[in-house]
C-alpha cells in the first residue's frame, strides 16, 4: 500500500503530452459516450498543441540565430567530408583485392609456392637423416653377426646392446617402416643366440648339486675355440637374465650346500685340477657320511667349509653389485637352517641330553658369528641364533611341557577300560559306643512321653513295660551317635542327651569329602563284586547294640540287641520317634509297613520325661565319650586316573631335577624348571576339560558313567591333596595352582554327583507326570495310567541304584538313592494331599498305589536281620507310610493318632485338607478339624 502525500505538499506536473492524454481520453471513452463533437474537439486540441510546438520551434531559433547558423554549417561540411572518404575507401579496396593486380591475390600465389618448395626440402632431409641412420643401423647389424660368429659373446652382447640403442633412437618417419622391422628381427635373433651361448657357458661353469659344487673360473665357447673369463661371461648377461640366475643360484645353494649340510651327516672334499692357464676348475664334493656320526657340531663345521668355498671361488666372479648382494641374501636362509635343521629338530626331550645340545648351541652361535657375520659380511647386527639360544631353557621347557600335554592328551582320550578301574579306600570316621547304661523302669506311652509303672492301678514292672515295647515292633536301645560319625554324610539325627530337654528342630549336616587315604601306589585295586563297598572286618552301618540311658518307644529301628557291642562297631544314632504306624492304636486298623520307620527330623522335641515310681536303680550318670573308630569304604576309579597322577608326580620331579641340576641357570632370564611344572596343573585342566567333551554321548546316556566320573575328580583330588602336602624345594612354586586345581576338581566332583542325582529326579519327575495328579482313579484307565507311572518310577529308581552301587561309595550311594526316593515319594504325597475330593473308593486305590512305592525300603537293607535305615536318607518316608494308612483309615483312627502325636509329620493344613477330602461334612468332622486346627498336642500332655 503506497504512502499518502500529504495535501499540503505541491503536486508534481503530469508529464503526459497532449497526444497521450487525447489517447488516454479516447481510451477511456465508451461507445455511447462517442459523438462528432467529441471527436472534432479532440482533432481541434490536437492542432492546437501542433501550433503552439511550431511556435515554441520558431523562437527558440530566433533566440540564438548565431549559434544555430554556426552548428548548421558544421552539419553540411561533415557530409561532404563522409562523402569525399567513401570514395577513396572504395579506390584502396580495388586495388588490394583485384584478382589480377591486387597486393593479396599476389601475396598468396607467392606463399604457396615457397611452402612446396620448403615441403620438398624437408622431405629430402628426412630421407637422408633415415638413410643414414639405416647405414648405421646396417653397419651394427653386420659387426653384431660376425662377433656372433666369430664367438666374442662378451663384445657380442655389447654391440647387441648398442644396436637395439640405435635401432630405438630411429627418426619417427623410420620407425614403423619395414625395414626396421626386419632389422629389429635380426638383431632380436642374434641377441637371443649369444645369450643362449651365454647360458651354456654359465651352466658348464656353476654346477650346483647335491653331490658337488664346481667353478670354472675361463669358459670355452660351444662352437669355437675362443675362451673367456667366467666374471665377463656373467658381467655380460642382461640384467633380468643375471636376476634370473642369481635367484636360481641362491636357491641351489640354499638347498645342496646349506640345508642339505645341516640335515644330515655329509663328508666334504675340495679338488683343484690345474693346466699351463692355470686352474681349470674349482670343485667341492659333497658325500653322505657315517650315520653313526652323531657329532652334531660336525654339520657345522662342514657348513662353514662349503660357505668359505662359495666365498672364495663363486662370489668373486659376480659383478660388485651382485658381489654383496648374493652373499647377505644367504644371511637369513643361514639363520633359519641353522635354527630349523639343527637346533629345534634336535632339542632334547630329556634332561640327561641337554649338556651336549647346549654344547652344540653355542657352537650355532659361533658359527653365525663366523660364517654370517665375518665371511658374508651381515653387518646389520641381527643376532637371531643368539636370540635363540640365550632362550634355550624356555624352549626346552616348553617343548616338554607340550609333550607332556600330548602324553596326558592320549591317556585321556584312549577309551576307557573296565578291566583297568579299580577300588580306592578311604576312611570313614565312625564313634565307638560306650558302655551300656542300665534299662529305665519307666513306661514309655504311646504319644512317646513317660508313664508310671503303676499307671491305672495296675502296676507292672519295667520287663513287662519292655515286653510291650518289643510287641510293636520297636527296639529298646537308643544308640548315640558323635558329631563326627554323623557328618560323614549318613544323614542321621544328633545324639541323644542323657536327660532330654526341649531342642529346635535337627538338622541333617552335610556330608563332607573323607581325608585321603594314602598315596595312589597304597590304593587297593580289587575287581568290582556284589558287594561294592568292601567294608573292612566286620563294621556295620547299624548301631550298636547298648541300652541308651533314656529309652522311647520311636527310638530307631535298626537297634541292636541288648549285649554289649563290639567296641570296634560304630554306632549310628537317630533322635526319639513318635509312634509309626496305626497297628499300636487301633486294632481295626490296617497293618503298618514291614517295620515301622522313625518320624522325620522335623517332628517336635519331646518335653523331659517324669521320674518311674519303681524300685529300680536310679538313673545313671552319662557314660563317658565315644572314642574314634576308623573305618573304611571304598568306590570305583577308572584307570586312567592313575596314569594321570603319576603322570603329575613325574612333571613335577622333573621340574625338581632340572632346577637342581643347575644346568639351565646360566641360559634362562626366568626361574628354571617353572614352565615344566606348569605342565602339571594344565595337564589337570586338560582332563576337566577333555574328558567330558570326549565321553559327552557316554556320560548323557548312562547313569553310572557320571557317578564314575563324579569318582575320577574325587579321587584325583584326594590324591593330589596328598602330592600337594609333599611339595616342599623347587617343587613349592607349583602349589598355588595344584590348590587351584584340586578346589577344582573337588567342585568338579560334587558338581556332576549332584548334576546326575538332578537328571534322575527329573526323570522320575517326568515319569510320574503320566500319574496327572492321581485324579478320576475311580475309573479303571485312570487307575492303569497312575499305577503305571508309579511302576515306571519304581522301576527307574531299581535300575538306577545297582548301577550307583556298583561305582559309589556306600554313605554316597545312599545319599544318592535317597535324594531319588525322596523326589518320588514326595511328588506322589503332593499330588494325594493336592486332591480336593477322595472318594472310598478312590481312597483304597491311592493307598494301593502308594503301597507299591514301599518296596523301596528293600534298598535300604544290608543286613536282612535287621530294620531298613530308609527314614535316614528320605526324609518324607514316615509321612508317606502314614498316607497309604490314613488313606483307609477311620476318622476316628485319625483322631486317636492325632491325639497321641503320631502325624507330627504332617502340617496341619495338610491334615485338615486330607479330612475334607476323604470324609462328608458331618459334625463329626467339623469337630475333628476344629482339633486339628488347634495344633499338634504336645508330649507328655
Amino acid at each position: 500500500m503506497a504512502f499518502p502525500i500529504p495535501s499540503h505538499l505541491p503536486r508534481k506536473k503530469d508529464a503526459r503530452d497532449v497526444s497521450t492524454q487525447i489517447l488516454t481520453t479516447i481510451s477511456e471513452t465508451t461507445a455511447k459516450a462517442l459523438n462528432a463533437r467529441t471527436a472534432s474537439s479532440w482533432v481541434a486540441q490536437l492542432d492546437e498543441t501542433i501550433r503552439a510546438t511550431k511556435s515554441r520551434i520558431h523562437e527558440r531559433v530566433s533566440s540564438d540565430l548565431p549559434d544555430f547558423e554556426r552548428q548548421l554549417a558544421s552539419s553540411v561540411s561533415v557530409q561532404e567530408r563522409m562523402r569525399s572518404l567513401s570514395q577513396n575507401v572504395d579506390v584502396l579496396s580495388e586495388s588490394i583485392s583485384n584478382p589480377e593486380s591486387g597486393v593479396i591475390p599476389c601475396l598468396l600465389t607467392t606463399l604457396t609456392n615457397h611452402s612446396t618448395l620448403a615441403q620438398e626440402a624437408a622431405d629430402a632431409r628426412a630421407k637422408h637423416v633415415a638413410l643414414a641412420h639405416l647405414l648405421r643401423c646396417r653397419d651394427g647389424l653386420k659387426h653384431l653377426a660376425k662377433l656372433v660368429e666369430e664367438g666374442e659373446l662378451p663384445d657380442a652382447m655389447h654391440a647387441g646392446t648398442s644396436l637395439e640403442k640405435v635401432i630405438a633412437d630411429a627418426p619417427v618417419p623410420l620407425q614403423r617402416s619395414g625395414i626396421m622391422a626386419e632389422l629389429k628381427r635380426r638383431c632380436s635373433a642374434l641377441r637371443n643366440r649369444t645369450e643362449e651361448q651365454l647360458i651354456q657357458a654359465y651352466s658348464r661353469s656353476i654346477v650346483v648339486t647335491a653331490s658337488e659344487v664346481y667353478v670354472r673360473p675361463l669358459v670355452q665357447v660351444p662352437q669355437s675355440a675362443a675362451t673367456f673369463p667366467l666374471s665377463a661371461i656373467i658381467a655380460s648377461m642382461s640384467p633380468s637374465a643375471l636376476t634370473n640366475h642369481v635367484a636360481t643360484l641362491r636357491r641351489d645353494v640354499v638347498a645342496h650346500c646349506i640345508d642339505y649340510v645341516l640335515k644330515q651327516p655329509v663328508t666334504l672334499s675340495q679338488a683343484n685340477p690345474v693346466d699351463i692357464s692355470g686352474p681349470v676348475e674349482h670343485k667341492l664334493s659333497l658325500y653322505p657320511a657315517p650315520p653313526q656320526e652323531g657329532d652334531l657340531t660336525f654339520r657345522l663345521q662342514r657348513l662353514a667349509e662349503a660357505m668359505a668355498f662359495l666365498a672364495e671361488h663363486l662370489f668373486p666372479q659376480f659383478p660388485p653389485s651382485e658381489r654383496r648382494s648374493l652373499p647377505l641374501s644367504l644371511s637369513t636362509p643361514i639363520r633359519a637352517a641353522i635354527l630349523n635343521h639343527l637346533l629345534l629338530p634336535h632339542l632334547p626331550s630329556s634332561l640327561t641330553r641337554l649338556p651336549d645340545y647346549l654344547k652344540l648351541a653355542h657352537r650355532a652361535v659361533q658359527a653365525e658369528e663366523d660364517i654370517v657375520v665375518k665371511l658374508l659380511g651381515d653387518t646389520s647386527g641381527e643376532r637371531s641364533t643368539r636370540a635363540w639360544v640365550d632362550g634355550v631353557g624356555l624352549h626346552y621347557e616348553r617343548k616338554r611341557r607340550a609333550e607332556i600335554l600330548d602324553r596326558a592328551r592320549v591317556i585321556l582320550i584312549t577309551p576307557q577300560d573296565e578291566s583297568a578301574s579299580f577300588r580306592v579306600e578311604v576312611p570313614l570316621v565312625l564313634e565307638e559306643a560306650g558302655p551300656p547304661a542300665p534299662i529305665d523302669t519307666k513306661a514309655v506311652a504311646t504319644n512317646g512321653a513317660t508313664k508310671e509303672s503303676g499307671t491305672n492301678g495296675n502296676a507292672t514292672d519295667s520287663a513287662e513295660s519292655l515286653e510291650a515295647e518289643s510287641a510293636w515292633d520297636f527296639e529298646d536301645d537308643t544308640p548315640s551317635q558323635s558329631e563326627e560319625s554323623s557328618a560323614i554324610g549318613w544323614d542321621f539325627e544328633d545324639d541323644l542327651e542323657p536327660a532330654p530337654q526341649a531342642l529346635p528342630e535337627a538338622e541333617v549336616p552335610p556330608a563332607p569329602e573323607p581325608e585321603p587315604s594314602g598315596p595312589t601306589e597304597n590304593v587297593a585295586e580289587v575287581e568290582i563284586e556284589d558287594d561294592p563297598w568292601g567294608w573292612t572286618d566286620d563294621s556295620s552301618p547299624t548301631t550298636g547294640d547298648g541300652d541308651a540311658p533314656e529309652e522311647s518307644a520311636w527310638d530307631d529301628a535298626w537297634n541292636g540287641k541288648h549285649s554289649r557291642p563290639d567296641p570296634a562297631v560304630p554306632t549310628l544314632v537317630s533322635e526319639p520317634k513318635p509312634a509309626k504306624g496305626l497297628q499300636k492304636f487301633s486294632k481295626s486298623a490296617p497293618s503298618t509297613p514291614a517295620f515301622p520307620p522313625p518320624a522325620s527330623p522335623t517332628i517336635p522335641p519331646p518335653l523331659t520325661p517324669q521320674p518311674a515310681q519303681s524300685n529300680v536303680n536310679p538313673q545313671p550318670s552319662a557314660p563317658p565319650p565315644a572314642k574314634p573308630v576308623r573305618v573304611t569304604e571304598s568306590f570305583v576309579v577308572s584307570g586312567r586316573t592313575k596314569q594321570l597322577l603319576q603322570l603329575v608326580e613325574d612333571v613335577l620331579r622333573e621340574g625338581a631335577e632340572l632346577v637342581s641340576s643347575g644346568i639351565l641357570n646360566s641360559n634362562v632370564s626366568s626361574s628354571p624348571g617353572s614352565v615344566v611344572m606348569q605342565a602339571a596343573p594344565m595337564a589337570l585342566e586338560l582332563y576337566r576339560a577333555l574328558v567330558p567333551v570326549v565321553n559327552a554321548a557316554l556320560l548323557e546316556q548312562s547313569a553310572k558313567e557320571p557317578m564314575r566320573f563324579s569318582n575320577d575328580c574325587r579321587f584325583v583330588a584326594q590324591e593330589l591333596q596328598r602330592i600337594v602336602s609333599t611339595l616342599s624345594g623347587p617343587k613349592a612354586t607349583a602349589r598355588d595352582k595344584l590348590e587351584k586345581s584340586l578346589e577344582t576338581l573337588r567342585v568338579l566332583a560334587d558338581s556332576w554327583f549332584e548334576d546326575a542325582i538332578a537328571k534322575e529326579e527329573r526323570l522320575i519327575e517326568e515319569l510320574l507326570e503320566g500319574a496327572r495328579g492321581f485324579i478320576d482313579t475311580t475309573h479303571q484307565e485312570r487307575y492303569d495310567e497312575c499305577e503305571n507311572a508309579v511302576n515306571e518310577a519304581l522301576q527307574r529308581i531299581r535300575r538306577v541304584a545297582p548301577q550307583w552301587k556298583a561305582v559309589l561309595a556306600k554313605s554316597k550311594y545312599y545319599d544318592a538313592l535317597g535324594s531319588i526316593v525322596e523326589t518320588a515319594v514326595s511328588r506322589v504325597l503332593g499330588d494325594i494331599l493336592a486332591l480336593e475330593d477322595i472318594t472310598e473308593v478312590e481312597s483304597q486305590r491311592l493307598s494301593e498305589l502308594c503301597r507299591i512305592l514301599n518296596a523301596l525300603e528293600g534298598l535300604f537293607v544290608e543286613d536282612h536281620d535287621q530294620p531298613s535305615f530308609i527314614v535316614s536318607y528320605v526324609p518324607s518316608w514316615l509321612k508317606f507310610s502314614y498316607l497309604s494308612e490314613l488313606l483307609e483309615a477311620s476318622i476316628a483312627d485319625i483322631s486317636y493318632l492325632f491325639e497321641e502325636g503320631a502325624l507330627v509329620d504332617f502340617e496341619i493344613e495338610e491334615l485338615v485338607k486330607l479330612v475334607r477330602a476323604l470324609f462328608a461334612d458331618t459334625p463329626l468332622r467339623a469337630n475333628t478339624i476344629n482339633r486339628l486346627l488347634q495344633g499338634h498336642p504336645m508330649r507328655g500332655s
